[in-house]
């Protein structure tokens, strides 16, 4: 009969079943089997949400970086001396006909002329430093994180009128739209005793958030002519601004944009500024899976050793199904299924626990923020304002199937020994 039996038969689930649902006295489950079943289970969720949190702020800070900043910037090599100073000049006078050529690059969506500068800025009595992009409207227009901001103030069809300015910079000053801002620069006008400072005044006429905290609490925008005039740019542009269809493989386009930018063109990427950080979020990520993994295999270790009690209690009953004719690959499935059930049922508790705490990450950083009072998360070391999950398919299948693994995986030991038991060793003491 057993060796017509197929393996995994009914009767061999049956038998694993009634073994995990008899009560202690009986030899059945032990308190070690109920740890590693949490073990498992807290592992598991652990591993889901740590990827996703990371997975989370990975895309949120790439996407903050690219719907604010240029995914390329091109601008010059120096070319010219500034008149009595012996210091060379970036800047691009053919820059208009350098952007209609980077548009024609295929795959380049956008291309923008921008005059760049540092300035002072006061309302009243409170001051700060910010930096100045001197942009034109349309090509404002096209920059996602401040064109559509969903906490935008203001009505930014007015810049022509006025300046755009980040909502930390605004709340720093107390600046509401409609308010007059002095804004100062040392590189002023040009007199016969010297360079004074430039002061001019300008209207807020639109508050943006681009979700980037040094963005929100730094830059100012500027019409793209006034500034050239404020900055003393005239007639030239500092560098371009360059968006292309995908952002992540920003690197295959330098060839061409060089190409069509002209001699002595140079390129800075999205990835030339934030790579370092981006890698280092990678090693990290990795340096996680692996501390996590460690974890859940501790836990599932914890399943071989409550099999091998439960093999211990049940030896008579090992003994009269191999003299019933029950064969050894029988018995050793049958004690694999129980550690496999342990390690199947803590995986998916492990992964309902995981996926709901992702999906509800914002009301724990909400409880985590009232116990400590606040300041749980600080966006000034963190660059973005909240803490957010991105649960992907990719990273539940490798949580799901590690601990999957290693439960099958540590079971065998017991299971083996639980089939290689001599059966006349088993019942001649019973």
């Amino acid at each position: 009969m057993a060796s017509s039996t197929a393996p995994f038969s009914p009767f061999e689930f049956m038998i694993a079943w009634r073994y995990l649902r008899a009560r202690r006295a009986e030899g059945g489950v032990s308190v070690m089997t109920w740890i590693s079943l949490i073990g498992i289970m807290l592992g598991v969720a652990a591993l889901i949400i740590t990827l996703a949190v990371r997975a989370g702020f990975r895309g949120e800070f790439v996407d903050t970086i690219l719907g604010a900043n240029a995914h390329v910037t091109v601008y010059s090599a120096p070319t010219e001396v500034v008149e009595n100073s012996g210091i060379y000049s970036r800047l691009m006078r053919d820059y208009e006909d350098r952007a209609a050529r980077i548009r024609e690059v295929p795959g380049v969506t956008r291309a923008a002329p921008l005059v760049r500068g540092q300035v002072m800025v006061t309302l009243a009595d409170r001051s700060n430093v910010a930096e100045v992009y001197g942009i034109a409207a349309g090509d404002l227009m096209t920059i996602p994180r401040v064109a559509q901001s969903d906490e935008a103030l203001g009505d930014i069809d007015r810049f022509g009128e006025g300046i755009a300015m980040g909502s930390g910079l605004a709340r720093e000053l107390g600046v509401s739209v409609g308010d007059k801002v002095k804004l100062i620069s040392p590189n002023g006008a040009k007199t016969a005793f010297g360079t004074s400072p430039r002061v001019s005044a300008y209207e807020v006429v639109y508050i943006f958030t681009a979700g980037r905290w040094d963005i929100d609490r730094t830059r100012i925008y500027m019409p793209f002519a006034e500034a050239q005039s404020y900055f003393n740019r005239e007639g030239g542009a500092d560098e371009i601004e360059v968006d292309v269809t995908e952002p992540e493989r920003v690197d295959d386009w330098t060839p061409q944009l060089i190409a069509a930018g002209g001699a002595g063109t140079m390129l800075w990427s999205w990835r030339d500024a934030s790579g370092s950080f981006l890698r280092a979020l990678d090693m990290e990520d990795n340096v996680m899976f692996v501390i996590l993994s460690v974890l859940v295999l501790i836990a599932t270790m914890n399943i071989t050793s409550g099999l091998i009690m439960l093999v211990k209690n049940k030896g008579r009953d090992i003994g009269i199904l191999r003299t019933m004719g029950l064969t050894e690959g029988s018995v050793l499935r049958v004690f694999f299924l129980c550690g496999a059930f342990t390690g199947v049922l803590g995986t998916l508790l492990g992964l309902v626990l995981g996926v709901v705490f992702s999906l509800n990450i914002e009301h724990v950083m909400n409880f985590i923020n009232w116990l400590n009072g606040g300041g749980a998360w600080d966006p000034s070391v963190r660059g973005i304002y909240e803490l957010p999950a991105k649960l992907r398919a990719v990273d539940i299948a490798k949580a799901v199937g590690l601990s999957l693994g290693l439960s099958f995986v540590v079971t065998i030991f017991p299971a083996r020994r639980a089939a290689r038991l001599n059966p006349v060793e088993a019942l001649r003491y019973e």
